[in-house]
């Protein structure tokens, strides 16, 4: 392949649009798609740590709906152990304040219900599998101990909820995994 020196406008259409879309794309060939923060995939949802220093999202990078973590300090993608494999179409992530929590919807027994990821443990449970109706738009307080979602169990769209109690372990940047 012979590369020139040339402006784009004088490439060509089809050089053009070659080059838009290696540019746009922001995926790294040699590393993959999940590499870089922007990508050709779909990519909805974003939500930040109350740091600021994470940012959760709801992907299509890995041919299916997924949650991924991006360390924007770092510049990187955080491991999530045993969140995809539980996760199925997950929506509507929230983070604590250091990103030590992560709440979601997902779809396991035919319905929706909102799960607690604890980073820490690396471990998710369902807080919702008891509840009758549906669940959807969960948001999880800054140090991690209250959790609001809707619900419509009673016939209509409500707030529900949920204290975890004063025992948890908080989410302080000092308790947060790396």
């Amino acid at each position: 392949m012979r590369t020139t020196n040339r402006p784009y406008w004088q490439l060509g259409y089809s050089a053009v649009v070659a080059l838009l879309l290696l540019t746009s794309c922001g995926g790294n060939p040699v590393t993959g798609p999940r590499s870089s923060l922007n990508s050709r995939y779909a990519d909805t949802q974003p939500t930040l740590s109350a740091d600021g220093r994470f940012l959760a999202l709801i992907s299509e990078r890995n041919q299916r709906q997924e949650i991924l973590l991006y360390d924007l300090q770092a510049q990187q993608f955080v491991n999530l152990p045993h969140l995809r494999e539980l996760s199925l179409m997950p929506e509507s992530p929230s983070l604590s304040a250091s990103a030590r929590y992560l709440v979601y919807t997902s779809i396991i027994r035919g319905r929706p219900e909102v799960y607690l990821y604890d980073r820490q443990i690396q471990r998710a449970v369902s807080l919702t599998a008891t509840y009758d109706g549906w669940v959807r738009h969960p948001s999880i307080s800054p140090e991690g101990r209250y959790i609001t979602f809707e619900t419509s169990r009673r016939g209509q769209w409500d707030i529900e909820v949920i204290d975890r109690g004063p025992d948890i372990e908080l989410d302080t940047p000092a308790r947060s995994p790396s």
